[in-house]
């Protein structure tokens, strides 16, 4: 069986840096199954709306061309350490857009990336480098800092994701959120400034160099911030957590064609099913 196309969907950016992070993570991915079909497409609410996105190939245009290529079979996987662009239902919309001009292709949408535990890794690694770049030895104050969603469950998880960092160096940390409920990065160094910790680090829950990043990182050294750690990047952790995300997804693909048991027959051996 051919396993099912990948589509990787990015959040729709000007910024170079964002389109280097998702082929960056797609060649990953090939590093360690050539086999893999991987395409890299940008969603947008403006890029599926009109004819000149933000950032070509959109989902739609990348999945035209797989059409016609014979594909009938794609996973969709959001790029984001959260919940998917602005909601579940806007991709909900999109494959239901997309289902609909190509009847017979089958689609599965895994999760996102994130929240996943295991990445906390690439924001310490992350944060070294900052403070190692900014010759800081001594810290007494952290901020996770995070794109943030209007999804309340979403928040709640990164937030989750905060506090195991936290526990692990045992400094006060602030979770901030560049959009959504609780504090901006400012206000969270803002905050522990006025506690009176001076030797405050960002450690950055963004998967890529966006424009958000960009505004929080600035304001958060404008506050006081010592050092502020760069976006993950295609760190082995991400494309490792794509890849399992991707299996799973696939997996739903699959068509469990069950023989009928007569009840005076042994059952027939079902084979167990293999990954992708």
């Amino acid at each position: 069986m051919t396993a099912p196309s990948l589509v990787l969907l990015g959040n729709g950016s000007d910024h170079p840096g964002v389109a280097q992070v998702s082929h960056g993570i797609r060649d990953g991915l090939l590093e360690i199954r050539p086999e893999l079909d991987v395409h890299v497409a940008f969603v947008d609410p403006r890029s599926e709306a009109t004819t000149e996105p933000l950032r070509p190939p959109t989902a739609t245009q990348v999945v035209n061309k797989l059409v016609k290529r014979g594909v009938e079979e794609v996973v969709f996987l959001p790029l984001l350490l959260s919940s998917a662009f602005h909601g579940p239902a806007d991709l909900d919309a999109l494959v239901a857009q997309l289902r609909t001009a190509h009847p017979s292709l089958r689609c599965a949408v895994s999760r996102p990336v994130g929240p996943e535990a295991q990445l906390l890794a690439v924001v310490d690694r992350r944060l070294r480098e900052a403070l190692r770049a900014s010759r800081v030895s001594e810290l007494d104050g952290l901020v996770f800092a995070a794109a943030g969603s209007e999804d309340v469950r979403s928040n709640s998880l990164v937030s989750r994701r905060a506090r195991q960092w936290a526990t692990h160096h045992k400094l006060p940390c602030v979770t901030a959120f560049a959009s959504g409920s609780g504090p901006s990065t400012a206000e969270a160094v803002r905050t522990l400034r006025a506690q009176g910790r001076r030797h405050i680090a960002v450690g950055s829950w963004f998967l890529a160099p966006d424009p958000t990043y960009a505004r929080q990182s600035g304001r958060a050294l404008e506050m006081g911030a010592i050092a502020v750690a760069e976006p993950m990047g295609p760190e082995p952790e991400v494309i490792e957590t794509a890849l399992a995300r991707y299996l799973v997804a696939a997996m739903e693909l699959v068509d469990l064609d069950l023989p009928e048991i007569d009840d005076d027959e042994e059952p027939t051996p079902v084979r167990h099913l293999a990954a992708v």
